[in-house]
């Protein structure tokens, strides 16, 4: 009989299911919102079409479990001024969109999608350019990326320029309301 009588009457264990919800997603570590990005699907520029629902999650950048802990807080619970980005397709190879600020009052830091290579890894993403002419001088060099984590639910990587190379700044996410 064999190989197969060494799982008889076992029960695989069920796959734990991924986030859902932006409060899935800020409930896991940089780490694992880098591995949860790393298996995402890359999303076609019309899924993410209209108003979502932002949330900064994780900041690489800055070292510290206590520091770590208040940028979680101020995210979800403080007076965070990035309430999310309104994206508007331009077609299969392209589209725009802005960051909406202040209770949605303002929109600010238009950018331009397309698919394109990630940074993270050996794949694509939904690439957001705010390199235009209207956006301010600190804003030009970030370049963010997207990746679909479930319907409706989408994590993004927000690199920043420093000492001339590209670096993870932030995570964060963007949902459908």
């Amino acid at each position: 009989m064999g190989q197969g009588l060494k799982t008889r009457g076992r029960v695989p264990a069920a796959a734990a299911p991924g986030p859902t919800t932006l409060n899935d997603l800020s409930a896991l570590s940089a780490g694992e919102l880098m591995q949860l990005y790393r298996a995402a699907k890359t999303p076609a520029i019309e899924d993410l079409d209209g108003r979502l629902k932002g949330r900064m999650l994780a900041v690489p950048l800055i070292k510290g479990r206590l520091v770590q802990g208040f940028v979680k807080h101020f995210a979800v619970d403080g007076p965070m001024p990035w309430q999310g980005k309104t994206f508007r397709s331009l077609g299969k190879q392209r589209g725009e969109g802005v960051n909406r600020l202040f209770g949605n009052r303002a929109s600010w830091y238009r950018f331009e999608t397309a698919i394109g290579p990630s940074r993270a890894g050996d794949f694509d993403a939904l690439q957001l350019d705010y390199d235009l002419e209207d956006n301010p001088p600190f804003i030009r060099p970030i370049k963010d990326e997207l990746r679909e984590v479930a319907p409706g639910l989408w994590l993004g990587l927000a690199y920043m320029r420093f000492g001339g190379r590209n670096r993870l700044g932030l995570f964060f996410g963007l949902a459908r309301t």
